[in-house]
């Protein structure tokens, strides 16, 4: 036998072969892995609900409205920013103020021609008024329709003044950008004589008294979190403390895990869901605070769930 059939007939086979057992072999270990985890949290989502806790991990946010970035609407370039990090605003204190002395001088112009307005058409009426009261041959003859259109055009122009003083006004306002909320400057994206374009973040404002706690919980032991469970709230740095909180919020649906578990034994490409916590009293943990929870586990029924789930939809639809 030449070499080149022995090579085509001997080595190549048994190549191909070889490289068909390790692609099995390798998938097969991939499923005994995957089959070993799920396993290993099915075992441990089953032993926690025996012991009547499930723990979780999760961070510490801002509810809803709490939390809000302060942008502006108008290109500019800042002249005053009294806002600083770690400092503590009330809802109307000023933020950061532009450069508007355009605006400023196009509403002053928008003013005074208001005025001249107004006076002109208060000229107009006076004069009606004395027409009225005079009579001579030329008042008799003015047509009453003319002063009509007259008074109507010396009131549009009142009327387009006043427009324009309006919305000058309106515009001069989005140069002086407001805290709208109570908290406190938590991020400052921004320092006095930048110039911003339309849209430009400036700071992030926390109101620091309204955290809680989202958690999420591997969908594995979705079956034993219920509305008001208490829960006790673990963060690193504190050893020896814990807090206590109450699951407030379930939501209706599983999300794909956005963080990787601290705990090695938790796996990372699992479903999860976002369970919300409110704390029951004061702490000291910060926003975005890493935590591990341990919430109270319930033996919840499927008709237990479906009439949960159905009283949440109909608390959503008005």
């Amino acid at each position: 036998m030449s070499p080149t059939m022995f090579f085509g007939r001997v080595v190549l086979p048994v190549a191909g072969l070889a490289v068909a057992v390790s692609l099995c072999w390798s998938t097969m270990k991939k499923f005994a892995a995957q089959a070993e985890a799920i396993d290993r949290v099915g075992s441990s989502a089953s032993r926690l609900r025996s012991s009547g806790r499930i723990t979780a991990e999760g961070r510490v946010v801002a509810y809803p409205g709490a939390e809000v970035t302060v942008g502006t609407e108008v290109a500019g370039t800042i002249i005053n920013m009294p806002a600083r990090e770690n400092a503590v605003v009330r809802k109307g204190d000023l933020i950061a103020e532009l450069r508007s002395d355009d605006v400023k001088a196009s509403l002053r112009e928008a003013h005074f021609r208001l005025v001249e307005a107004e006076t002109g058409l208060r000229l107009i009426r006076a004069r009606f008024q004395l027409d009225r009261v005079l009579t001579s041959p030329t008042n008799a003859a003015r047509p009453a329709n003319n002063r009509v259109d007259e008074e109507a055009a010396a009131t549009a122009r009142r009327d387009a003044a006043k427009a324009t003083v309006e919305r000058l006004e309106a515009e001069a306002v989005k140069y002086r950008i407001v805290s709208p909320i109570g908290g406190v400057v938590v991020f400052r994206q921004v320092d006095p004589g930048e110039t911003l374009t339309p849209g430009s973040p400036l700071v992030t404002i926390v109101d620091v008294t309204r955290l809680r706690v989202e958690a999420d919980v591997d969908e594995f032991d979705i079956a034993g979190i219920k509305l008001g469970a208490k829960a006790t709230i673990r963060a690193e740095g504190y050893t020896g403390h814990r807090w206590e909180g109450q699951v407030e919020e379930i939501p209706l649906a599983v999300v794909n895990r956005q963080t990787r578990p601290e705990d090695p034994g938790r796996p990372a490409d699992t479903s999860v869901l976002r369970v919300k916590v409110a704390f029951r009293g004061l702490n000291p943990l910060k926003l975005g605070q890493h935590v591990e929870l341990e919430i109270a586990c319930s033996d919840v029924r499927v008709d237990d769930g479906i009439r949960t789930r159905d009283t949440q939809i109909h608390n959503l639809v008005p």
